[in-house]
């Protein structure tokens, strides 16, 4: 590990004090230019085209390493939930279940591995003797976002080194903290070069790593804006591996005969947990006009029950929004919308108020196409509600939205219902019925389309995605078959 010299940017927390002010938590290295491309160096000297130190050892070998950081970054778990409270503001329990759902992610993801290759052996197909086997890529350039720092950087990091890649990390400016605090356990489990951290600011750092042209694979959660801007930087972006989780506008759709308690309270957890601030949250609320009034008033009065405040206090739902231009972006949806007729029909329950950084949901309503929130993926605690009449103008909606990760129905009605899925089930990656947009269980694949993702996760999917499927094979005659049982290299090695 070299020592960094250079500049450092202080990370404040979003929490104020009482005289409005913010606190000094942590400090991340400014990295410049030199220092990003210094990174991917590290990263592709390591690799060595498939001759470095990770790749050639086997897959036991590279297990029990990452084993050995899931064992030894236990001691530092409760720090690592403080800085998630302290620095992104998520309450204790979902900052307690980042880390732990982190941990299980790697221990399943290691378990699907091991699964795949028991009873590991040559198979005979037409004459053709074949072993099959997961390849490295080469280097990843891996962004994850400040929303889950923790959770959905490892779910694509884990996978990549895993299969034997090399990776540069770039840290979140917002938080990053968390990912200072396993750095040494990297650092003592992993050979040297294998991970490499970048922070600082992106607009310095990234576009440099993409333009030396040392990046095989690209693993990006954020903005497609970002993503293609960073893609074009690459001199071939054709030969580079990309997985993409983007913006989504994940709509939730109540039908007249739905069961109104508990549409409106999934609506209400889809919508608000984690401040909104999620990918899978609903986005977008469609309510059939002939229901809608009862449906808002359950809406309102299950978000005007949540408690707002500081993240360790006990039963708070609603906190502190840890980025800086969140809030003014937020009022300006809602002047927008109340500018065109809109109104925030839960003001009297506190919905739209701010105090420094702490917003409580404002529910919109009725939300038209022609204001911003009807178009503009929120990512915050606004619910917009829009109202139809028929069945038509969801299905417009649906066509015309550029988004497509998740969707949510909310019906009694069989033969509705079906028609929705035939849709939906071209138009986004998860239909979920009576039920809140989600992403768990990680066995089961989150995926999108347009312009909210492509490639597929899951604890299966996600070491597809950033492996080659690479065939050892030859003819099945007496001199091959001794000679391919013989052999002794570490890609063909078996797990035990």
């Amino acid at each position: 590990m070299t020592p960094f010299a250079g500049n450092t940017t202080d990370c404040f927390s979003p929490i104020v004090d009482a005289q409005g002010k913010k606190t000094l938590i942590g400090r991340l290295a400014a990295m410049t230019e030199t220092d990003a491309v210094n990174a991917v160096t590290a990263a592709s000297v390591a690799f060595d085209k498939g001759r470095g130190v990770w790749h050639k050892m086997s897959m036991a070998q590279r297990i029990a390493a990452l084993e050995a950081f899931v064992n030894q970054v236990q001691p530092v778990r409760q720090a690592i939930i403080n800085i998630l409270m302290w620095e992104i503001c998520k309450n204790t329990a979902d900052a307690t279940a980042e880390f732990d759902r982190t941990m299980a992610f790697i221990k399943s993801t290691i378990q699907v591995i091991k699964d795949q290759m028991k009873g590991d052996q040559w198979k005979s197909v037409g004459g053709i003797m074949a072993k099959v086997r997961k390849g490295p890529i080469g280097v990843m350039l891996n962004l994850g976002p400040f929303n889950y720092p923790f959770n959905e950087t490892y779910t694509t990091l884990i996978p990549a080194l895993l299969t034997g890649n090399t990776v540069v990390m770039k840290i979140p400016a917002l938080g990053g903290l968390a990912h200072m605090l396993t750095i040494e356990t990297f650092q003592s489990t992993l050979p040297p070069g294998v991970i490499n951290f970048v922070t600082g600011s992106g607009r310095v750092t990234m576009g440099p790593i993409m333009k030396s042209g040392l990046v095989d694979c690209f693993a990006f959660i954020g903005g497609s804006t970002a993503a293609d801007i960073l893609l074009k930087e690459h001199p071939a972006p054709h030969r580079v591996k990309v997985f993409l989780s983007l913006e989504g506008k994940n709509l939730g759709i109540v039908l007249p005969d739905a069961d109104l308690e508990r549409a409106s309270e999934q609506c209400m957890l889809g919508s608000t947990n984690y401040n909104g601030q999620r990918c899978t949250a609903i986005k977008m609320i469609m309510v059939h006009a002939s229901i809608a009034d009862k449906f808002n008033e359950k809406l309102i009065n299950k978000i005007g029950a949540l408690k707002a405040g500081l993240p360790w206090e006990e039963g708070v739902k609603i906190t502190p929004l840890p980025e800086p231009k969140k809030p003014a972006y937020l009022q300006e949806l809602i002047a927008d919308a109340t500018s065109k007729g809109a109104k925030v029909i839960n003001s009297h329950l506190g919905g739209g108020n701010l105090e420094h950084s702490l917003m409580k949901p404002a529910v919109i309503y009725p939300v038209t196409k022609d204001m911003k929130a009807w178009h503009e993926e929120q990512f915050g605690p606004v619910v917009p509600v829009a109202v139809y009449n028929d069945i038509k103008e969801v299905h417009e909606y649906l066509y015309k939205m550029p988004y497509g990760q998740q969707a949510a129905i909310f019906t009694k009605d069989v033969a509705k219902c079906g028609e929705l899925v035939d849709i939906l089930s071209t138009t986004v990656g998860r239909i979920n019925l009576n039920t809140q947009c989600a992403r768990s269980p990680d066995v089961l694949p989150f995926s999108a389309r347009r312009s909210s993702g492509l490639g597929t996760l899951s604890v299966t999917e996600a070491l597809e995605t950033f492996c080659v499927q690479t065939v050892v094979a030859c003819q099945e005659t007496p001199e091959n078959v001794s000679l391919a049982t013989a052999l002794n290299c570490n890609f063909l090695q078996p797990l035990v």
